[in-house]
């Protein structure tokens, strides 16, 4: 059993409540969070990241990759197959499903593609011009006579 109370940070910190809600949910989906589909995610680049599901027996007309308030929703739905068929074993799992990925600030899709039963979702960190770091440069200015003071020996 892991509870964890974030009480405290609401009290001594202002503007970190998305961070808390974060944590909030992820522990509670952690909990029940269901293994289908299977996915990884991985490092590209140093700013690109790809997310690859197993999608075995999804057509792209069956699949739906969407943006929503900064979470990345992927879903599938599969039409009821009419044919009459005997299974003497189903393994191939084809049900409905939908799958969310809290998405970090600045971070885009830039792309899917459907592939030997993989969907990959490629994504790409673009942080603002505004907020990367900078150099400043330091001028330094002439010295003037007015901020010299004459020393004299005592003695």
């Amino acid at each position: 059993m892991r509870n964890f109370d974030l009480t405290p940070l609401y009290r001594a910190t202002v503007g970190f409540d998305q961070i808390a809600d974060l944590m909030d949910r992820a522990m509670a989906k952690d909990m029940g969070q269901a293994s289908y589909p299977p996915y990884n995610i991985e490092k590209t680049a140093d700013d690109g990241y790809r997310i690859s599901i197993a999608v075995a027996g999804f057509s792209e007309a069956d699949l739906s990759v969407e943006v929503k308030e900064s979470a990345l929703v992927v879903s599938a739905n599969k039409a009821e197959d009419e044919s009459e068929r005997t299974f003497l074993h189903r393994g191939i799992a084809t049900r409905a499903f939908e799958r969310r990925f809290q998405l970090a600030q600045h971070v885009r899709v830039t792309g899917a593609s459907h592939a030997d039963g993989m969907l990959h979702i490629d994504l790409v960190q673009e942080v603002p011009e505004a907020l990367k770091p900078r150099r400043i440069m330091i001028a330094s200015a002439p010295a003037s006579a007015a901020d010299v003071v004459d020393a004299k020996a005592v003695n």
